[in-house]
């Protein structure tokens, strides 16, 4: 009778524990806002190498993050992957990481890819895109001379609040401090040639069309319609002409595609295997590749022929928790100059 006692008891601490446990050795739950084709490779090879399931929900950032939100401590979630350091930290401000110790990520990852909570496992770049027969060579160089008043009516953006132009914001506040990033803010607005609306593409084709003279996108919608075969496509490609911004001073500002751990996390262990996964040479390749970005880990290569043809670049090297940091400050400044 006691050893049956005993065995109830044990099976009831493994009610608790036990299923966890179970869990951490069989599946993992992924909340992505990635949502690219070459993810289902990533996914599958991951599970016939570690035997691991993975169980995914893909959404917008917000969204997840809210349904985070929502769940609490019940939360089946795993990890979190988004698409942009501003939204990482706008997560890691909400508590949701745990702290993960790898030495596996640490050895792969360069440092200055690693927030204290959160990894990069892609990057890309913004870049500059302008209309030769509007803007000279030498108006196109630098971030900074977006602002230049020889540029009013020309410039096109998308929203300033959008993630991807407060990163950018916050190398700025980083590199150039915050009063000369007013300053910049203020500047972009003034040589505005509308007002922002629409996506990096969307900012593109404006340039190509002669709406805008110069514009600022991510490099994976150039790199898309670079590698689309729509003649629409080829023609905007050919009225546009991409510089690698800042590449005398502190280099071209890059952003990230990156994942963390949550600290409600039911299957920890499978967790921290996917994101070591994540940084392995195959899982590089699919997660770059996915989105014509640039692996993390130096020594892989991804073979994409409109980022071959654009080169070689200097990167920022800014640390990315320094950016993420910022962020929030960089949405003050471009509130106060109307960059909205």
């Amino acid at each position: 009778m006691i050893r049956k006692a005993l065995a109830s008891a044990l099976l009831a601490g493994f009610g608790i524990y036990g299923a966890q446990a179970l869990a951490a050795d069989n599946e993992v739950n992924i909340y992505s806002a990635r949502h690219y084709q070459t993810d289902e490779a990533l996914y599958g090879n991951f599970t016939k190498q570690t035997g691991i399931k993975v169980n995914r929900i893909e959404a917008k950032e917000d969204e997840l993050l809210e349904r985070i939100r929502n769940e609490g401590a019940n939360s089946p979630a795993d990890v979190f992957i988004a698409v942009d350091a501003s939204r990482l930290a706008n997560a890691d401000e909400m508590g949701i990481f745990a702290p993960v110790k790898s030495k596996l990520l640490e050895e792969r990852i360069p440092a200055h890819l690693r927030a204290d909570n959160w990894f990069s496992y892609s990057t890309r770049a913004r870049v500059i895109v302008y209309n030769k027969d509007m803007v000279k060579a030498e108006q196109a160089q630098t971030y900074e001379g977006l602002a230049d008043p020889a540029l009013k009516g020309m410039v096109c953006t998308r929203s300033g609040s959008h993630p991807y132009n407060l990163s950018l914001g916050a190398a700025l506040v980083q590199h150039d401090g915050a009063a000369k990033t007013e300053e910049w803010a203020k500047g972009i607005v003034a040589n505005f040639a509308r007002a922002p609306k629409g996506g990096d593409t969307d900012q593109i084709k404006a340039v190509a069309a002669g709406e805008c003279g110069i514009a600022i996108a991510n490099s994976y919608y150039l790199a898309r319609l670079m590698n689309s075969t729509k003649p629409d496509d080829q023609a905007v490609v050919a009225k546009i002409t991409p510089v690698w911004p800042n590449q005398k001073s502190w280099g071209t500002h890059i952003n990230v595609s990156g994942a963390g751990m949550l600290k409600t996390s039911p299957n920890k262990a499978a967790a921290v295997k996917f994101l070591e996964y994540l940084a392995s040479d195959e899982a590089q390749v699919y997660f770059a590749d996915g989105n014509n970005e640039w692996p993390v880990v130096a020594s892989v290569k991804v073979s994409n022929p409109a980022l071959d043809k654009l080169g070689e670049f200097k990167a920022d090297t800014l640390p990315i928790q320094k950016l993420a940091d910022t962020v929030g400050e960089a949405q003050k400044i471009f509130d106060r100059a109307g960059y909205r």
